[in-house]
């Protein structure tokens, strides 16, 4: 079983029923759906769709809704994709217009504001550069340095220019509300740069009854500052390297991955890595070697899953790519230091249910366990075994579908829907029932339990129980 987990953005190339499905069998476990393009309309069809499909194909695949949070955008262009000729000029302007190569519409009426002559502003995750060249009457003239492609909504970077815009908008918040409706498993935040910026999504989805898991994306220098603050305040995190590579000097972006991904680790968390990961297999049906290598460096560094956008969004092989990341997770895990990972990662201190999962993850080693099967209502005692690595697979057994899906992110845990007896014994049973029936473990295998007495209440694991499998 794989345990790092596949991250894959669903776009125009992957929104087919039939392509869904095989994405979803050759590896998907978690379907991003990017907030910043297409309507909430087409969005909870597209969460239709993946349900379907994995209904059909027999996994639960969780949805992640990427909330587009503060950034310089610009607005609509004319059949959605415009090109910018490097030595032409094109105007950034204030005014709602339909966008062309001579003139593109900024949604953020201060814009005029924040720049000056000879100030850089990139495009396209970088890709563009143009440099301005005058400013008047809420209009920037600037000249194409380095040409390309943009689309509608897609972003803007300003480096070195800061910006005082808010946490959350209320456009946000009405997507937020929008995918509460659809029933979307994990929200994606971006551009958080403080852990206080989370706390208006908490109070919109606690008006909604809804406790779905925050996922702050850190793509800018105050967030990478403020990462210990930020993975405390969020569920899990996101290293989303394309805008960081721009607003940091992008021979930093390697070491700040690296302390990211171990900041989540030390409390936790679970961690995507994302942007570019395969991006050649946007056209290719092969990635570069450096790409394959950047996956595997995101996993020995211990990131929970990795993440592809335009490579499934837009690509012309967006199962193939699926299917190459997932080959790339199986080879890599094959040499992971476990043993290591056991005892630099995850939280130590008085908590019963992380001291439990410590020493379940241990027993792995130390008795040859072939898996370990936690009951759960939140999904927190799977987290937490997540976190220590086990070389073997954990299964996470819940009455509750939000958190079977949930599971979906947490590298090596399998979520299973199953109601929980309320006598120990019986609920140790199903246990080792459920890892015999999904080929986890055999007759004579030995397994770990974790559990909590008295069982169905949430968050009082305190028991392990070495079982043999019947």
């Amino acid at each position: 079983m794989r345990s790092t987990k596949i991250v894959a953005t669903i776009g125009p190339a992957s929104r087919d029923p039939a392509v869904l499905e095989r994405m979803i069998a050759v590896g998907m476990d978690v379907a991003r759906l990017n907030f910043a393009h297409g309507a909430p309309e087409q969005h909870a069809e597209a969460v239709e769709r993946v349900r379907a499909a994995a209904e059909r194909v027999g996994r639960e695949v969780a949805v992640l809704q990427d909330i587009p949070g503060p950034k310089l955008r610009i607005g609509p262009v004319a059949g959605d994709v415009v090109t910018l000729e490097a030595g032409s000029s094109v105007v950034l302007t204030a005014e709602r217009v339909t966008g062309d190569a001579h003139r593109l519409p900024i949604a953020w009426p201060g814009f005029a504001d924040l720049v000056e002559r000879d100030d850089v502003v990139y495009l396209a995750d970088g890709a563009i550069r143009l440099r301005v060249r005058d400013s008047r009457d809420g209009d920037v003239e600037a000249a194409v340095e380095v040409g390309g492609t943009v689309a509608s909504r897609q972003g803007l970077n300003l480096p070195n220019v800061t910006m005082s815009l808010p946490a959350v908008s209320d456009d946000d918040l009405r997507l937020i509300d929008a995918g509460v409706q659809m029933g979307v498993d994990l929200m994606a935040l971006s551009f958080i740069r403080r852990g206080a910026d989370l706390e208006p999504v908490r109070q919109r989805l606690a008006e909604h009854d809804s406790d779905i898991p925050l996922i702050a994306k850190i793509e800018k220098p105050q967030a990478a500052a403020n990462a210990d603050e930020i993975v405390e305040a969020a569920d899990g995190i996101m290293v989303a390297r394309g805008d960081l590579g721009i607003e940091l000097p992008i021979e930093e972006v390697p070491l700040v991955q690296k302390r990211l991904l171990h900041v989540a680790g030390q409390r936790a968390k679970p961690s995507i890595t994302a942007t570019q990961m395969l991006e050649s297999m946007v056209n290719s049906t092969r990635p570069t070697r450096a790409e394959v290598a950047d996956v595997a460096n995101a996993i020995f560094d211990g990131t929970d899953a990795v993440m592809l956008s335009q490579e499934t969004a837009i690509g012309h092989n967006p199962v193939e790519a699926v299917e190459m990341m997932a080959a790339i997770a199986t080879s890599t895990e094959r040499d992971l230091p476990y043993w290591r990972m056991l005892t630099e990662r995850g939280l130590r201190g008085g908590d019963d249910p992380a001291a439990i999962a410590f020493g379940a993850v241990g027993a792995v080693y130390q008795l040859g366990l072939k898996a370990l099967v936690c009951p759960t209502l939140t999904g927190k005692t799977a987290r937490l075994i997540s976190s220590h690595r086990p070389q073997v697979p954990t299964l996470a057994l819940s009455p509750r579908i939000e958190t079977v899906r949930r599971c979906a992110i947490y590298w090596g845990v399998r979520g299973e829907l199953n109601e929980e007896p309320d006598d120990t014994t019986a609920l140790l049973d199903v246990c080792a029932a459920a890892a015999k029936r999904l080929g986890l473990a055999d007759a004579g295998d030995k397994i770990g339990i974790t559990a909590g007495l008295p069982v169905g209440r949430a968050g009082g694991t305190n028991l392990f129980k070495v079982q043999v499998v019947e």
